[in-house]
């Protein structure tokens, strides 16, 4: 059954279904939230009840404190489509506003866990905190089962490696990629990164020394890993895959002060007209930090390197890959 989505203040779940959920932004859909989501479904299965997720439209920092807000891992329609595809029933979205920044915790969780979902069972981070000025706390809402015949299970946080310092988080996948550390954010993501967009035309350059490339422009609220060259997959809007060199950067063999990065693919033995069409690029490999080079020549040399240290990490395996880093 294909997941519902409902929103926040105008859709109730119909009558006589019940849920066990969980709340969050749940950006990237890390592997941490893979488990959490996966022990909702373990909920609602032995509770014989649907399972949901109460997430946001937008990031809730971007109203209580935009001058911070973190730049997001994925689109909504990415993370929408990352739930579905964990076997959630249904989402609940919330269009995250002041007023719903102001709501006291228990307004909220009466609202929408209550009146809305007529949740059995919330399943949360062993440190979640919401409601206005994040006043509610685990115990609080531990409470509030009690009153409203519910149960919940706080998890501890996730570790992507039984080694690993930190919990996974949106923050430290957002850090790695700032790194360059596109292996490292795949095992915490348990996926490759990956960037959307429509495909425009730009100065032809790679074209004119024999290395076309697909430009996609990437919105300045998105995350996306450090100025370098990278190994990765384009996928098409017809579904197939291509293996791809990938550049981000300014170019400053070209420029010498480009204002902003760009992101640039060349997809490997392919021959094609991609303008206008939407695709998706997911980086596997760092290959090298962007530089400076004297001249054509020298610059084209080293991108038939590329291609070439490319083809040979991906074309092999045949498929995207999520790293082990």
């Amino acid at each position: 059954m294909p997941m519902k989505l409902l929103h926040d203040r105008i859709d109730q779940l119909p009558d006589g279904v019940a849920v066990a959920a969980t709340i969050g932004v749940f950006d990237g859909v890390h592997v941490g939230h893979q488990q959490v989501l996966a022990q909702v479904r373990a909920a609602a299965e032995r509770l014989k009840v649907a399972s949901a997720v109460v997430t946001f439209s937008d990031h809730p920092a971007h109203v209580v404190r935009p001058e911070n807000a973190p730049l997001l891992l994925t689109t909504l329609d990415q993370k929408l489509e990352l739930i579905e595809a964990q076997g959630i029933d249904y989402v609940y979205l919330i269009a995250f506003d002041r007023e719903r920044a102001d709501t006291p915790p228990e307004t909220f969780v009466e609202q929408v866990f209550v009146d809305a979902l007529h949740a059995q069972a919330i399943v949360v981070g062993e440190d979640f905190h919401f409601g206005a000025g994040r006043s509610g706390s685990v115990d609080a809402l531990v409470e509030m089962g009690q009153r409203w015949d519910f149960e919940v299970h706080p998890l501890a946080l996730i570790r992507h490696r039984q080694d690993a310092r930190e919990p996974v988080s949106s923050t430290k996948i957002r850090r790695a990629l700032a790194g360059g550390e596109v292996e490292r954010a795949a095992a915490m993501l348990g996926r490759p990164f990956e960037v959307r967009g429509v495909v425009q035309a730009g100065d032809q350059r790679g074209r004119s020394i024999g290395f076309p490339t697909a430009n996609i422009p990437v919105p300045k609220y998105m995350a996306w890993p450090a100025d370098a060259v990278y190994a990765g997959w384009c996928r098409r809007a017809d579904g197939s895959l291509h293996p791809c060199a990938i550049n981000v950067g300014r170019r400053p063999t070209f420029y010498e002060h480009a204002e902003q990065s760009l992101l640039e693919a060349h997809l490997i033995d392919f021959d094609g007209d991609l303008y206008g069409e939407e695709v998706s690029v997911s980086f596997s490999h760092f290959l090298r930090s962007e530089r400076k080079f004297n001249g054509i020549d020298q610059l084209a040399a080293q991108l038939a390197d590329d291609i070439d240290d490319a083809r040979q990490l991906l074309v092999a395996s045949g498929t995207e890959t999520t790293g082990d880093a």
